[in-house]
């Protein structure tokens, strides 16, 4: 093939051509993303049965509708949370489900089966699935005058701009966040009702029968067919407050307006807020299909958002929360000088390894496969982001490798006199087989990787895919182009018989003595030279057990978020008021621009693994803190997390770097699964104790901790009996009175708003004035006050229940200062039970959540299938070398290289997470390369594959200049992941260096005294 390249000069030049062409059109035509796409394998299922307890809740909703869930062989997982008058179910998908509408559809399916088994009166249930990747951008249109924030004038200018931004070329999904629920409000006095003989429900289906929005049929005749339509529809406030209704026993009648006030407003209390600037504001966030460059998008958005605020009325602003496309271009602008400078450091490496000359082949090559990489990626449809773009960089030291072999050889060819063509033909038969070797073993060693299920392989499949994708390339580029053109090259320019440095590389000669000396004793006493050669990865193996072990590095985004949480009780004012005061104290510290607020609901998706979870939640906000540099971040959480605790003692604050790779809702949880309540919450009281006394720990939860209080109603039957009444009627007139009935409602285009009828806000403010409501007896009974009926009382009451897999369990969480690592809080944490004696009740079963949880599920995905392409690497050996001893030597230096892994990371002071994983199964592939040329080359060698030591020596000493330069190459390519700043990279980059390193050594001295050591029978028969 080479030898085609190499004789037909336009071959070749059409070949460099399209692959540039193919690639710098990719370049500029790929989707580019911050992060990788993660399929949205979660989902919520939300169901009310307004006024029931949990215990209710649990019964009537939420069991019936996980047994449905649970006979899904696709379900993973399902967690839900039994509250008053509300049933939440998160539903997770297995890992392997790669295709999710359709498990999605089956899950929908089951929910509709089950529909009829609930109670009449609760609602439908509700199937909201995740949000897929982060916003592209998130805007606030705020309001700024002095007085009450006009929300519905917001909520309008929101749709408009939610319209708008749906109809740029690449937006995916427009969602408004604070929007307000606007409603016509019918407000009467609870007397005014009592005179009227009605309850607030009976009034509310007054009105819907005055609103004829119905048909009323067809007039057809030979003229043609009319649509009738009777006039009156409800069309406005006028119309509303005209509606007659009968007064009094003698049958008067009255406008509704003389009896009610009617008025066009919000639903208060509001169900969810946002504060942006610290103003009152409707939040649009969009998305952008994964196929759409988004800084080209991002363009027409900016341009657009310009167009909005100038027409807005004066006292409203617009404001930018989040632009992602500036997260991307400072992401890919980090990783692709990341990969200049690679570049740069290899081909300065080649020029001292190789020369000038083939350094300029060498430094070709690396262009040329990136190029073929971005053109493959564009075929297989992957966006690029910073894990495509990443494998580039990884693969820098790994594809330069079949270069430097393939020049390497030709180049020692050619000065033996060897014609061109003849030593391109004879180059590309003998490394055919060990390069393909080679890199059919690096590239399994990477498959793993590529091929990880569930959320983490998603996120970093794309790397594998492309260091796959690049050495595949590099294999055919040099067996074809550049071999073509280190035999053109050299023909052009040969050298003279004064050789410079620069022109064939740097030699030491004052090393090449001792050197020999070392290789000539380890070859004449090989078992010393194997024991010498095994006390470092014996070294790291015993370091295994020391290293810290994180499951992915947060990020040090020039963001954070912040959660705050009050009693369960506490209404949205309430929650706005302590977000209002802590913002001043936000900002206050030197790093903080500014912090938004999203109360009542998650904030939109800012970041691609924050849980979006809560919902109807006014106990509840979360803060999107924006500084203006990500120096000293962590430094920053710790303090701001200290100065929120002071400030705010009675509420729970979190701030929460944002994390990297899959979600989990705390770094440490602890399950505990049972029956009985009661003992569930004693138990988790007591862990929560025991978390909470050691130092890391910044905050605890127990889903099972907090009772809230609750207004108990004791009525008197027998007394309700007498006036027509029942349980069941008085709770329905209290729930219409206090939240109101809806019936009727008015058309202003596509918005509908509900005409809603409740007691007068004055008169439902308190228990005092609860107790004085009068309910309306049926048959024209008269009315009677509540408190003759019954009596109130205040009794405690579980704020929630939480159940796992259909089983009850109290989830009991801890929250860690910043940058504290889990695992070691786990440990200590495990250790204080040990010490103290601590058990758990038979009935009761303890699990694990959180990073913990994760890390397991993450690690087992990856490695599910190493076992199976650990027998295909071997059978690639075996196959190559046609020999089971010569394969098990290459598989023990693959082995071993994991010991040298741990050793660099334990010396390096690295964190062993799963990036030091991923390096260290791309190390086992890489680390054998150098081992397969060195002993292919002793076996080629009739001298030295009898075990001869002076032809082992020479055979040695002949491939240590191509496996030093290979592995400084792959080393510097390497080194600007090794100085990463996010932290994310260094521990993989180490742990494959260091191991690269000390698997060089491997090839030089291990492999030829284990080669001898097989070989020594042979040589003595």
């Amino acid at each position: 093939m080479g030898d085609l390249f190499h004789r037909n000069r336009q071959l070749l030049l059409l070949t460099v051509l399209l692959v540039v062409v193919w690639g710098l059109s990719s370049l500029l035509t790929l989707p580019r993303l911050e992060d990788p796409l993660i399929t949205q394998r979660n989902a919520l299922v939300i169901t009310t049965l307004p006024g029931a307890t949990p215990e209710r809740v649990e019964a009537l909703i939420t069991k019936p509708l996980e047994d449905a869930l649970l006979e899904l062989e696709e379900v993973d997982a399902l967690s839900s949370t039994s509250s008053t008058g509300s049933s939440v179910i998160a539903v997770v998908l297995k890992d392997g489900v790669r295709q999710v509408a359709p498990a999605w559809s089956k899950v929908r399916s089951k929910i509709d089966d089950a529909t009829p088994l609930l109670p009449p009166e609760a609602t439908d249930p509700e199937f909201r699935d995740g949000n897929v990747g982060a916003s592209a951008l998130i805007v606030g249109l705020t309001w700024e005058l002095p007085g009450p924030a006009d929300l519905g004038l917001l909520s309008r200018l929101a749709d408009d701009l939610q319209t708008r931004l749906r109809a740029i070329p690449g937006t995916n999904k427009v969602e408004i966040s604070g929007e307000p629920e606007e409603e016509i409000r019918v407000e009467i006095g609870a007397r005014e009702l009592a005179r009227l003989g009605l309850t607030a429900r009976d009034l509310s289906e007054r009105i819907a029968a005055s609103d004829a929005k119905e048909a009323a049929g067809q007039v057809r005749s030979e003229r043609g067919d009319f649509l009738l339509q009777l006039d009156g529809a409800l069309d406005s406030l006028e119309r509303i407050r005209s509606i007659p209704l009968t007064v009094g026993a003698d049958g008067a009648s009255a406008r509704l307006a003389q009896v009610a006030e009617v008025s066009r407003g919000v639903r208060l209390p509001a169900a969810q807020l946002a504060l942006v600037h610290g103003q009152p504001a409707v939040v649009v966030a969009a998305t952008v299909a994964p196929s759409v460059r988004i800084d080209h998008w991002a363009n027409d958005a900016r341009q657009l958002l310009e167009e909005v605020r100038a027409t807005l009325p004066a006292g409203l602003g617009l404001h930018t929360v989040l632009d992602q496309s500036r997260y991307v271009e400072e992401r890919l602008d980090g990783v692709i000088g990341n990969l200049v400078t690679g570049s740069l450091l290899v081909v300065a490496v080649s020029v001292l390894m190789l020369g000038g000359r083939a350094a300029l082949v060498v430094g070709a090559a690396l262009p040329l496969t990136a190029l073929m990489v971005l053109g493959c990626l564009r075929v297989l449809e992957v966006p690029l982001h910073q894990m495509s773009a990443t494998g580039l960089v990884i693969a820098l030291g790994l594809l330069i490798d079949n270069a430097i072999v393939v020049v390497e050889e030709l180049q020692q060819r050619l000065r033996a006199g060897t014609p061109p063509g003849e030593a391109v033909r004879q180059t590309s038969r003998y490394l055919l087989v060990p390069m393909l070797a080679a890199t059919l073993t690096t590239v399994l060693s990477f498959v793993p990787i590529a091929t990880s299920a569930g959320g983490t392989g998603e996120f970093i499949g794309t790397i594998g895919l492309t260091v796959i994708l690049a050495l595949a390339c590099s294999l055919l580029l040099s067996l074809t182009v550049i071999l073509a053109v280190a035999a053109r090259l050299h023909r052009w320019q040969p050298l003279g018989p004064n050789v410079r440095w620069w022109e064939q590389g740097l030699a030491i000669p004052a090393l090449t003595g001792p050197y020999r000396a070392g290789l000539q004793r380890v070859l004449r006493h090989p078992w010393q030279g194997v024991a010498l050669c095994l006390v470092l990865p014996v070294l790291g193996f015993a370091c295994f057990a020391s290293l810290e072990r994180q499951f992915f590095p947060p990020t040090n985004r020039d963001q954070f978020q912040i959660e705050l949480r009050l009693p369960q009780q506490s209404a949205i004012a309430r929650t706005e008021a302590l977000a209002l005061e802590a913002r001043p104290l936000i900002r206050r510290h030197p790093s903080v621009e500014d912090v938004h607020w999203f109360l009542g609901e998650s904030a939109p998706q800012f970041f691609y693994n924050v849980i979006a979870d809560q919902e109807n939640a006014p106990h509840y906000a979360q803060g999107l803190v924006q500084l203006r540099s990500a120096e000293g971040l962590r430094d920053t959480i710790r303090s701001l997390q200290q100065s929120l605790d002071r400030r705010f003692p009675d509420a729970q604050v979190l701030v929460k770097q944002l994390e990297q790779g899959p979600p989990f809702a705390a770094p440490i949880e602890l399950r505990l699964q049972g029956p009985d309540l009661q003992q569930l919450r004693r138990i988790g009281d007591d862990l929560r104790r025991r978390l909470a006394q050691i130092e890391a720990v910044t905050h605890t939860s127990a889903s099972l901790s907090e009772a809230l209080p609750r207004l108990a109603l004791a009525v008197d039957e027998e007394q309700a009996r007498r006036t027509g009444l029942d349980n069941r009627a008085i709770a329905r007139q209290l729930q219409a009175g206090l939240d109101g009935a809806v019936g009727g409602s008015i058309q202003e285009g596509t918005t509908t708003l509900p005409v809603r009828v409740q007691v007068a806000a004055a008169q439902r403010d308190g228990p005092g004035q609860l107790a004085a409501l009068d309910l309306v007896a049926p048959g024209g009974g008269g009315t009677i006050p509540l408190d003759a009926l019954a009596a109130l009382q205040l009794e405690p009451e579980l704020a929630s229940i939480t159940r796992r897999d259909g089983q009850r369990i109290n989830a009991v969480r801890a929250y860690l200062a910043a940058g504290t690592l889990p695992s070691s809080v786990l440990a200590e944490f495990r250790r204080q039970l040990e010490h103290d004696g601590w058990q758990l009740p038979a009935a009761v079963q303890l699990s694990y959540g959180g990073e913990a949880d994760a890390r397991g599920d993450a690690v087992g995905s990856l490695l599910s299938t190493a076992g199976v392409l650990m027998v295909l690497m071997t059978a690639t050996l075996v196959l190559s070398f046609r020999s089971f001893r010569l394969a098990a030597l290459i598989a023990s230096v693959a082995v071993l290289s994991v010991g040298l892994a741990a050793l660099a990371l334990q010396l390096s002071g690295s964190l062993f997470g799963f990036t030091a994983i991923l390096g260290t199964l791309g190390l086992i592939g890489l680390a054998v390369n150098d081992s397969i040329v060195v002993l292919n080359a002793l076996r080629t060698d009739p001298a030295a594959a009898r075990g001869d030591t002076a032809a082992s020596t020479a055979v040695v000493l002949h491939a240590t200049r191509h496996v030093l330069a290979t592995t400084i190459t792959t080393v510097v390519g390497f080194l600007p992941l090794m100085l990463d700043p996010t932290g994310f990279w260094p521990p993989l980059a180490i742990a494959v260096s260091g191991g690269l390193v000390g698997a060089t050594a491997l090839a030089l001295f291990y492999v030829p005294a284990a080669h001898a050591l097989l070989m020594r029978p042979a040589a003595e028969a």
